[in-house]
């Protein structure tokens, strides 16, 4: 396996914090990159081989971000910024178009997958909910990042989303999917964040997917 230089946006929050730590624990050139240097330093005490950079990603520059193999963007907002989810995309992709490398690996959400007989979307269920309306706008605000990568085929991405529930966790056998729902055998439909860390990993080292998204869901074991 080749030694890669992994850049890992939104390297603290739950998703990034478990790929930093699968990557470094893989052997790959690791830069973890958020606003917080307190969370950053944190993070290097679990992973001292790290590379941190404080910084806002919307501040970054082409040329900083084209001296890596892979960016990760597992970046995560407060629900009334929810819209930097797209911006965030739009950005990335615009600076790569026509590009091999870097390879773009989007985290995106599971509102986007189909469920049910009728084969709706997730986000549909969920806006549903009064109990959802405080961060509503999340999801549908991935959806809609998901919906312009879709039209996206001359930069080299990959998107992944979690099952319905996305939580903090180790990692389990991975299932993976395409456009729907997954459910494991005990009809659970959740996604640990160490799951989604290693599914990540092996996509990133043994890619199988190219301009589409695929969802990965807990196993049993």
């Amino acid at each position: 396996m080749n030694t890669m230089k992994i850049l890992i946006i939104g390297a603290t929050g739950m998703a990034g914090s478990e790929i930093v730590q699968a990557a470094s624990n893989r052997g790959h050139k690791v830069i973890a990159l958020a606003r917080s240097e307190d969370r950053l330093k944190e993070l290097r005490k679990m992973n001292p081989g790290i590379k941190l950079l404080v910084k806002d990603v919307f501040q970054l520059s082409k040329e900083e971000l084209s001296s890596v193999d892979v960016i990760v963007n597992a970046f995560s907002v407060r629900p009334e910024k929810a819209y930097l989810h797209v911006d965030l995309a739009a950005k990335l992709i615009s600076f790569f178009r026509e590009t091999e490398t870097p390879r773009l690996v989007f985290i995106l959400g599971a509102g986007s997958l189909h469920t049910g007989t009728d084969h709706h979307l997730l986000v549909k269920d969920m806006e549903k909910d009064p109990k959802n309306k405080s961060f509503i706008a999340v999801p549908q605000n991935q959806l809609k990042e998901f919906n312009f990568l879709k039209e996206v085929d001359n930069v080299n991405w990959v998107g992944i989303s979690p099952a319905a529930s996305f939580h903090a966790g180790k990692a389990k056998s991975v299932l993976k999917g395409k456009e729907d729902l997954l459910f494991n055998e005990n009809g659970k439909s959740e996604t640990s964040s160490g799951t989604m860390a290693q599914a990540v990993l092996d996509e990133i080292e043994k890619p199988v997917h190219r301009q589409v998204r695929f969802t990965v869901a807990d196993g049993i074991n």
